[in-house]
């Protein structure tokens, strides 16, 4: 009767143990996931050891007469095997061009799919830079400072067609939590990447599930007894059109043996303040929904389509006709999408790029622009190099079409990581840079500045001049430079003239006729000549 009351009790002891261990590390129970095989070794060890020390082995001779004990060590070693003959037979060693069919690439002409400039939608922070407007925004909030900080995600996506940063609030320690957790988070944070307007959106219901709690409701969590068998890749905070805050939850699908040719083939779509989950192929999300795919994900399978052109020796040794992307990224808003911009280079790293990406982060679609020219920090040099007196540092570009002509835009930050002046720099004569105070200001100096280099772009058919008597005249300051508007007699169109590029302007008056050559704008004219 004791013997028999032991076995039970040992048995209760190793189901508590192991549902102890599932529950902290979360591993899904599939195949495909190695934290699977682990978690299969680790119950096994368990079990091994509980069994040892009910029979109180002395010698190693004993364990090793034990049938248990041989048939649990001859069960790890079968499960090492197969996990080490599974990942061989899944890398890109042996299947080299099933890994580089993974990401479908279509070639795309730059001037028809990258519109000219829109203000609204150029993103000026980087992550760093957004982060700092966060922390000084929740700082401002006195009523919410003491229980609760930012959480570090800062997902970048599209809202009403504008680029925005958002952030869940998260408990400050594990104490806030347990005096707030009953109320759940108030509010997230939005950043507008192209005004920089900062605001702590509260909310009618509270966040109930986020990665700041500990028990149930942790997304993770509550994720994997929903869906024990997915394996999830990085979650991301959204929200939709309405500003509800939702998690996205990538689910990984692997296409190649065991554990390799990772993609993304499912998304878990979890409401942050109901826990409510909706499940969907990855073509079937909602078009809001901008994360479904990881950039790292989307990088990773650019660079598998890259590097394993000839096969995968040639990817080590000869490496020919090998191509990367490059060392960084960035985010581009366009057709109400996020996409991913990189860079595209030789392995060789001979500094200049032969080419880019736009990676689609909701769809996994790929274009490939053929644009020779400096890699992204060559240029990044280049525009540190016009403030090199101020000690400014340029963040990661981002692509732009001005005047037709591919850009890179960055903005120069100071030590403290405040925004300072923003770059412009030509992608394939990098020595052409430009720097303004303003976004509106450095468009303006660089356009004049391939006007004055003769770089095709400027030269087209968009450049335009008109000849007239000045009807209007008025004067204004912008960010401490002199402006004059010039309004000609029969012409709608208002003309940006800057005093610091044209003083002579300061001589005209109504009825003087001038020459002006420009380049068309809303609302204003950018002046390129004056006469």
């Amino acid at each position: 009767m004791k013997k028999a009351k032991f076995k039970i009790l040992l048995t209760l002891l190793v189901l508590v143990l192991i549902g102890a261990y599932y529950y902290v590390t979360l591993p899904a129970i599939n195949i495909h996931a190695a934290g699977f095989w682990g978690f299969l070794i680790g119950i096994v060890v368990l079990i091994l050891i509980i069994y040892a020390l009910r029979k109180k082995f002395h010698t190693v001779y004993e364990i090793k007469e034990s049938k248990l004990m041989k048939s649990g060590i001859t069960l790890i070693l079968a499960i090492v095997i197969v996990y080490v003959i599974g990942s061989v037979l899944s890398s890109p060693i042996v299947n080299a061009k099933k890994y580089r069919n993974l990401l479908e690439i279509e070639e795309r002409d730059f001037t028809e799919d990258i519109q000219p400039v829109n203000y609204n939608q150029i993103p000026l922070l980087d992550r760093d830079s957004a982060a700092l407007l966060g922390n000084r925004k929740m700082g401002s909030m006195v009523d919410m400072v003491s229980q609760f900080e930012v959480s570090e995600l800062y997902s970048q996506i599209n809202y009403n067609g504008k680029p925005v940063r958002v952030t869940p609030l998260a408990y400050a320690s594990t104490i806030k939590w347990f005096t707030n957790q009953s109320q759940g988070i108030p509010a997230y944070i939005m950043i507008d990447m192209a005004t920089q307007d900062t605001s702590l959106v509260k909310l009618d219901k509270p966040i109930k599930y986020s990665e700041a709690e500990y028990l149930n409701r942790n997304i993770y969590r509550h994720l994997r007894f929903r869906y024990p068998t997915y394996i999830f890749d990085q979650l991301s905070f959204e929200i939709d059109d309405e500003g509800t805050p939702y998690w996205v939850c990538p689910v990984k699908k692997y296409e190649i043996g065991l554990f390799g040719g990772q993609t993304i083939g499912r998304v878990v779509l979890c409401n942050a303040q109901t826990g409510e989950c909706k499940d969907y192929a990855l073509e079937d999300c909602p078009e809001w929904i901008d994360r479904a795919n990881p950039a790292d994900l989307l990088i990773q399978l650019y660079n598998y389509h890259g590097t394993l052109i000839n096969g995968y020796i040639n990817s080590i040794f000869g490496q020919k006709g090998c191509l990367k992307s490059t060392d960084g990224y960035n985010y581009l808003a366009m057709e109400d999408d996020v996409w991913v911009y990189t860079g595209v280079t030789s392995v060789s790293g001979d500094r200049s790029n032969v080419g880019f990406v736009l990676m689609n982060q909701r769809t996994r679609e790929t274009r490939y622009y053929k644009v020779n020219g400096a890699e992204e920090y060559s240029a990044m040099d280049s525009a540190e190099g016009q403030v090199q007196n101020l000690g400014y540092q340029a963040t990661f570009p981002i692509l732009l079409n001005i005047s037709n002509e591919p850009t890179y835009f960055m903005a120069l930050k100071d030590g403290a990581g405040l925004v300072k002046k923003y770059a412009m720099v030509n992608i394939q004569k990098y020595q052409n840079v430009a720097i303004g105070d303003t976004v509106q200001a450095c468009e303006k100096a660089y356009i004049k500045l391939l006007s004055s280099n003769g770089i095709t772009g400027a030269g087209s058919s968009e450049t335009q001049k008109a000849t007239g008597t000045i009807e209007r005249i008025a004067q204004s300051v912008i960010d401490g430079n002199s402006h004059f508007y010039l309004v000609l007699t029969g012409k709608d169109l208002i003309f940006d003239v800057p005093v610091q590029d044209y003083l002579q302007v300061v001589a005209l008056k109504e009825g003087d006729r001038v020459m002006i050559e420009y380049m068309e704008g809303d609302p204003v004219c950018t002046v390129l000549a004056l006469e």
